[in-house]
């Protein structure tokens, strides 16, 4: 393992489809379909639609940090917002708990673009279509980085 890098090997599983309801939270959605597929070592594949309204944040200076930047306070969005494009690895910790983390592309109603890390309150307006791909051969873990002071993607072989 390199000094500038943590790497693992692994391959795909499998792959599941999903469409989300109007109404529904995306990223607890997108929890509910990982817990009742049994996914916790993962990878967001596709996933477009149509949300009402968005919630999300992006890295600000944070001088009371150890590495000096955090994630900043949540940004909303009202209206019909289109989801152009969202990414993200399934996670878990090492008590077994999935962690996701997801962040999205979007475009509102004028044409502007806007995107960061999705949060909870990100509510689905029409669909949400979501393709997930389960990995196998290596560990998807997310821990605590007492060093910059914020939870880190840890991959490592199975």
């Amino acid at each position: 393992m390199s000094d500038i890098m943590e790497t693992a090997e692994g391959t795909l599983k499998r792959v599941v489809a999903i469409r989300l309801r109007p109404g529904t939270d995306v990223l607890l959605g997108l929890e509910e379909a990982c817990r009742r597929y049994g996914i916790n070592n993962g990878v967001i594949l596709s996933a477009i639609g149509s949300l009402d309204g968005v919630k999300f944040c992006n890295p600000v200076e944070l001088p009371e940090k150890k590495a000096g930047y955090g994630y900043g306070e949540v940004l909303h969005l009202t209206g019909p917002i289109e989801l152009t494009s969202a990414a993200g690895i399934i996670c878990h910790d090492d008590e077994g708990n999935t962690n996701l983390h997801v962040h999205i592309s979007l475009s509102d109603r004028h044409g502007n673009a806007h995107g960061g890390h999705l949060v909870e309150g990100t509510k689905v307006l029409l669909t949400v279509d979501v393709v997930i791909a389960e990995l196998a051969g290596l560990v998807m873990g997310r821990k605590f980085d007492n060093e910059l002071e914020v939870p880190l993607f840890a991959p490592r072989q199975e």
